[in-house]
């Protein structure tokens, strides 16, 4: 019996042993046979990744026409230990680079962050495909020397730079911050290519190779099974008007504003000129930095977008949101009328040009009053149903920022600026609590004091009163391949103006444009034959230097379809440069041709720059 008990437990043990061991063999088959997991991970070591760039996803305009698009380049990358002696002077030439430049490239490529003479680095950024061309041929001479194909922007025309923004290298910031980016890689820096980053780069790919102990390539790691594509970025449709553009720039060389044009019931931008600009083209390639560093340097700052950064005092466009206010609060009515001889005398007074007097709140718009408007400002601060100063204020300001002014309008572009609309508290710490009255900022009347506006802002106004009291957020991507705009772009921004009120500044703003000779109206010069422009002029008054020109305006009267805002710098009267550089701006784009033709060339031909060198 013991010996059949202690036989039945070596068969009980034996059986365990064997399943074990089969479990051990069945797991080691499974492992190197059927799972390359573990064969994959063990490997990597002896493998090399090599990153696939996705092209960047292109850029049109609203009708399609391409404003961006790729070109090819090449990286030069070196693997040090591999590197045979070779002629110096050939391989300079051929790249069309200075031996100098050669001998700088292989010490900078020795100092990257994690460098190994083992490992390929990139020795060479950004070769052309005429370069690479004439190297691939010869490259069998030069061991220890690999080629990573890349993409660059390319231009089709020299337009639209600050809209379009550009790309350049991610530094250890964009890295730290997004796992995403390594180093080499690309990254939108300003406008479209930064705010719709995520959508325009891409998804990188990755290609895996067998390498030896001295890192040279094998082949194809497992005939590929791991290597996945890049994804090519999204396209991305613009809003803007690519012939309005182009032409607005015209108009705009050799003077320093912006001209911001926007399409009334959808909130897209038309056209967005900051002049001086520059060729989007320098910002690409190799001499991309020594590009950036003149253009940064340049004292006309031709890289700052000043249509949404820039900050201008509106001047007397800014009469019709005191209007609107006015009628709003019960100060005033259209039938209204105040006389003026020669400005406003209370206090230290503010002056006024000649004009017919009196005038109701139509024709006050007509012939750009001041007088008027320090009557209907005063009138509302100190309104007695406010109580105090300080409460009518409030109640301006907030009328005020119901049309965008003193907030981020929240365009789909970085950097925007939100302008100023001074508060209680600022006047309470400037003048002291109770130190100050309507008389004290009169200059708000007429759009000058502390109020500070974009000129983004101020078409956004045009397209306001041409919505009778709505506006829709500006934005510059019209349509995203395969996705959708942010929904914010769809919504009304209602202002506290009931809409009712809003067809008095339209009357006015027509007669300041098509008024009969001898009525007063500012902006005559901006009247077209066939299409009725309602428009307001401004002489924004400038601390540092002669005026600025301003006018706003919108058109067809009847069923508006463009607003626009145009600043020429240190220019003057709104009505000498700005009303007529608004009216080209709008015919061309309505009709596609030009009426004056006279004018066109005179404004073309102007050189503001030159006038602004010798008034200093």
């Amino acid at each position: 019996m013991v010996l059949r008990a202690e036989s039945s437990r070596r068969v009980v043990v034996s059986v365990i042993i064997l399943l074990v061991f089969a479990a051990i063999v069945g797991k080691l088959f499974y492992i190197q046979v059927i799972d390359s997991s573990y064969k994959f991970s063990a490997a990597n070591n002896v493998l090399r990744y090599i990153t696939q760039y996705p092209a960047r996803g292109l850029i049109f305009d609203r009708h399609g026409v391409p404003l961006v698009s790729n070109k090819p380049i090449f990286d030069i990358l070196m693997v040090k230990r591999q590197v045979k002696p070779f002629d110096t002077l050939e391989f300079a030439t051929m790249l069309e680079l200075t031996v100098d430049q050669v001998r700088s490239a292989f010490k900078q490529a020795t100092k990257q962050k994690g460098y190994s003479p083992r490992k390929a680095v990139v020795l060479l950024k950004q070769i052309s495909a005429e370069n690479f061309a004439r190297f691939q041929e010869v490259m069998y001479k030069y061991q220890g020397f690999e080629i990573q194909p890349r993409t660059v922007r390319s231009y089709n025309s020299p337009i639209a730079a600050h809209l379009l923004g550009y790309v350049g290298e991610v530094d250890e910031r964009h890295i730290k911050n997004n796992p995403y980016y390594q180093q080499g890689d690309y990254i939108g820096i300003s406008g479209i290519e930064r705010s719709y980053e995520h959508v325009l780069r891409g998804k990188k790919g990755v290609k895996i190779f067998m390498v030896d102990v001295h890192n040279r390539i094998k082949g194809s790691y497992d005939q590929g099974k791991f290597d996945t594509m890049a994804v090519p970025g999204k396209n991305i449709t613009t809003t803007i008007d690519a012939n309005l553009q182009e032409y607005g720039e015209r108009l705009m060389q050799n003077k320093i504003g912006s001209i911001v044009a926007i399409e009334p019931k959808t909130g897209e931008v038309l056209a967005m000129i900051s002049s001086p600009t520059y060729d989007p083209n320098l910002l690409v390639g190799r001499q991309r930095a020594a590009n950036f560093r003149a253009l940064k340097q340049d004292s006309l700052k031709p890289i700052f977008n000043r249509s949404i950064m820039a900050l201008y005092p509106p001047g007397s466009t800014f009469k019709v949101v005191n209007a609107l206010i006015g009628l709003q609060e019960g100060v005033v009515t259209p039938e209204t009328r105040y006389a003026c001889h020669g400005g406003y005398t209370v206090g230290r007074g503010v002056a006024c040009h000649s004009h017919p007097s009196p005038t109701n709140l139509i024709q006050s718009i007509q012939v750009s009053c001041n007088t008027y408007y320090c009557h209907v400002f005063r009138n509302i601060i100190d309104k007695k149903e406010f109580g105090s100063v300080e409460n009518g204020f409030s109640a301006w300001k907030r009328h005020v920022e119901s049309f965008g002014f003193g907030n981020k309008l929240n365009i789909d572009l970085p950097h925007e600026l939100k302008g100023i609309v001074p508060s209680v508290s600022f006047y309470d710490k400037y003048y002291r609590k109770g130190g100050w009255s309507s008389l004290t900022i009169i200059s708000l009347a007429i759009g000058q004091g502390e109020l500070s506006v974009t000129p983004l802002q101020m078409a956004n106004l045009a397209a306001t009163i041409a919505n009778k009291g709505y506006y829709i957020a500006p934005h510059v991507v019209k349509s995203i391949e395969g996705d959708t705009i942010n929904s914010v772009f769809r919504e009304k921004h209602i202002t506290s103006i009931d809409s009712k009120y809003f067809d008095y500044i339209i009357e006015g703003m027509d007669l300041a444009v098509n008024g009969d000779p001898g009525s007063g109206s500012t902006a005559r010069i901006a009247a077209l034959p066939d299409i009725r422009i309602c428009g307001k002029t401004g002489t924004a008054q400038n601390p540092h230097g002669k005026d600025h020109s301003v006018f706003f305006a919108f058109a067809p009267k009847d069923d508006p379809k463009i607003a626009i805002s145009v600043y020429v710098e240190n220019a003057g009267f709104g009505a000498t440069w700005a009303a007529p550089i608004a009216s080209l701006m709008i015919e061309k784009y309505l009709k596609n041709t030009i009426s004056k033709p006279w004018l066109e060339k005179y404004i073309m031909d102007a050189n503001l720059l030159d006038r602004r060198a010798k008034a200093k």
